[in-house]
Protein backbone atom coordinates (compact mmCIF):
# COMPACT_ATOMS: atom_id res chain seq x y z
CA UNK A 1 0.00 0.00 0.00
CA UNK A 2 1.19 3.18 -0.99
CA UNK A 3 0.58 6.17 1.43
CA UNK A 4 0.63 10.23 -0.02
CA UNK A 5 4.14 11.34 1.89
CA UNK A 6 1.47 14.75 3.02
CA UNK A 7 -2.27 15.60 2.43
CA UNK A 8 -2.86 18.54 -0.06
CA UNK A 9 -2.19 21.96 1.61
CA UNK A 10 -5.55 24.17 2.58
CA UNK A 11 -3.58 26.99 1.94
CA UNK A 12 -4.53 29.26 -1.04
CA UNK A 13 -1.60 30.57 -2.67
CA UNK A 14 -2.48 34.42 -4.37
CA UNK A 15 -2.49 34.62 -7.89
CA UNK A 16 -3.05 30.47 -8.42
CA UNK A 17 -5.83 30.65 -10.04
CA UNK A 18 -4.83 33.28 -12.46
CA UNK A 19 -2.04 31.19 -13.25
CA UNK A 20 0.27 33.80 -11.98
CA UNK A 21 3.55 33.32 -9.56
CA UNK A 22 4.21 33.12 -5.94
CA UNK A 23 6.92 36.07 -5.69
CA UNK A 24 8.41 38.69 -7.88
CA UNK A 25 7.89 39.98 -11.24
CA UNK A 26 4.32 38.73 -12.56
CA UNK A 27 2.77 38.28 -9.34
CA UNK A 28 -0.07 40.15 -7.79
CA UNK A 29 0.53 43.11 -6.16
CA UNK A 30 -0.12 43.73 -2.74
CA UNK A 31 -2.96 46.16 -1.52
CA UNK A 32 -1.03 48.62 0.27
CA UNK A 33 1.35 49.23 -2.79
CA UNK A 34 -1.72 49.63 -5.28
CA UNK A 35 -3.02 51.74 -2.63
CA UNK A 36 0.08 53.87 -3.09
CA UNK A 37 0.37 53.97 -6.34
CA UNK A 38 -3.47 55.33 -6.93
CA UNK A 39 -2.83 58.04 -4.52
CA UNK A 40 0.28 58.92 -6.42
CA UNK A 41 -2.03 58.82 -9.56
CA UNK A 42 -4.68 60.98 -7.59
CA UNK A 43 -2.11 63.39 -6.93
CA UNK A 44 -0.45 64.22 -9.96
CA UNK A 45 -4.77 64.21 -11.48
CA UNK A 46 -5.05 67.37 -9.12
CA UNK A 47 -1.64 68.67 -10.04
CA UNK A 48 -2.37 68.56 -13.79
CA UNK A 49 -6.00 69.45 -13.10
CA UNK A 50 -5.22 72.69 -10.55
CA UNK A 51 -3.30 73.97 -13.66
CA UNK A 52 -6.04 74.32 -15.32
CA UNK A 53 -7.95 76.11 -12.67
CA UNK A 54 -5.25 78.32 -10.61
CA UNK A 55 -5.41 80.10 -8.83
CA UNK A 56 -8.81 78.29 -7.48
CA UNK A 57 -8.40 74.38 -6.38
CA UNK A 58 -9.06 72.23 -9.00
CA UNK A 59 -12.11 70.67 -7.14
CA UNK A 60 -14.30 68.07 -9.00
CA UNK A 61 -11.60 68.75 -12.53
CA UNK A 62 -9.54 66.29 -10.50
CA UNK A 63 -12.04 63.59 -11.19
CA UNK A 64 -11.78 64.22 -14.71
CA UNK A 65 -8.05 64.38 -14.94
CA UNK A 66 -7.71 61.49 -12.99
CA UNK A 67 -10.22 59.16 -15.58
CA UNK A 68 -8.38 61.07 -18.59
CA UNK A 69 -5.16 60.33 -17.64
CA UNK A 70 -5.60 56.63 -16.05
CA UNK A 71 -7.24 55.53 -19.19
CA UNK A 72 -4.62 56.95 -21.61
CA UNK A 73 -1.59 55.70 -19.96
CA UNK A 74 -3.58 52.22 -19.51
CA UNK A 75 -4.18 51.86 -23.05
CA UNK A 76 -0.86 53.60 -24.42
CA UNK A 77 1.76 52.04 -21.46
CA UNK A 78 -0.22 49.11 -19.12
CA UNK A 79 0.45 51.42 -16.26
CA UNK A 80 -0.46 54.55 -14.79
CA UNK A 81 1.88 56.94 -13.45
CA UNK A 82 2.11 55.75 -9.72
CA UNK A 83 1.98 52.03 -11.05
CA UNK A 84 5.46 52.77 -12.94
CA UNK A 85 6.57 54.70 -9.98
CA UNK A 86 6.19 51.73 -7.78
CA UNK A 87 7.23 48.96 -10.11
CA UNK A 88 3.50 47.92 -10.92
CA UNK A 89 2.07 46.97 -14.20
CA UNK A 90 -1.83 45.89 -15.45
CA UNK A 91 -2.04 42.30 -16.53
CA UNK A 92 -4.96 41.41 -18.96
CA UNK A 93 -6.01 38.98 -20.96
CA UNK A 94 -3.95 39.37 -24.22
CA UNK A 95 -0.30 39.77 -23.14
CA UNK A 96 1.64 41.85 -24.98
CA UNK A 97 -1.43 43.77 -26.76
CA UNK A 98 -2.48 46.94 -25.81
CA UNK A 99 -5.19 47.25 -23.12
CA UNK A 100 -8.90 47.36 -25.28
CA UNK A 101 -10.15 50.89 -24.36
CA UNK A 102 -13.36 49.84 -23.35
CA UNK A 103 -11.61 47.84 -20.29
CA UNK A 104 -9.55 50.81 -18.98
CA UNK A 105 -12.77 52.85 -19.38
CA UNK A 106 -14.66 50.71 -17.33
CA UNK A 107 -11.96 49.77 -14.77
CA UNK A 108 -11.20 53.31 -14.64
CA UNK A 109 -14.78 53.96 -13.47
CA UNK A 110 -15.28 51.60 -11.35
CA UNK A 111 -12.19 52.82 -9.51
CA UNK A 112 -13.75 56.31 -9.65
CA UNK A 113 -15.95 55.16 -7.57
CA UNK A 114 -13.97 53.51 -5.20
CA UNK A 115 -16.25 51.12 -3.29
CA UNK A 116 -15.34 48.56 -5.77
CA UNK A 117 -11.68 48.75 -5.72
CA UNK A 118 -12.39 48.01 -1.77
CA UNK A 119 -14.44 44.88 -2.81
CA UNK A 120 -11.61 42.40 -3.34
CA UNK A 121 -11.55 38.24 -3.68
CA UNK A 122 -9.25 35.62 -2.48
CA UNK A 123 -6.51 36.97 -4.03
CA UNK A 124 -6.62 40.52 -3.41
CA UNK A 125 -8.09 41.60 -6.53
CA UNK A 126 -10.99 44.32 -6.97
CA UNK A 127 -14.06 44.39 -8.42
CA UNK A 128 -12.81 47.16 -11.04
CA UNK A 129 -10.28 44.42 -11.77
CA UNK A 130 -12.35 41.12 -11.91
CA UNK A 131 -14.92 42.54 -14.28
CA UNK A 132 -12.77 43.44 -16.37
CA UNK A 133 -10.40 40.71 -16.25
CA UNK A 134 -7.22 42.17 -15.67
CA UNK A 135 -4.94 42.24 -12.31
CA UNK A 136 -2.31 44.76 -11.01
CA UNK A 137 0.98 42.81 -10.98
CA UNK A 138 4.42 43.63 -9.54
CA UNK A 139 6.50 44.66 -12.68
CA UNK A 140 10.08 44.30 -11.05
Amino acid sequence: MVRDAQPPSQERRRGASLGLPSDGPGSLASFSTRVLAFLVDAFLSAVVAGLFTAPSLPGNWSLLSFAVVTVVFLVAAGQTPGMRLLGLRLAHPSPGARLALWRAVVRTGLLMVLVPALVVDADGRGLHDRLTDTAVVRDR
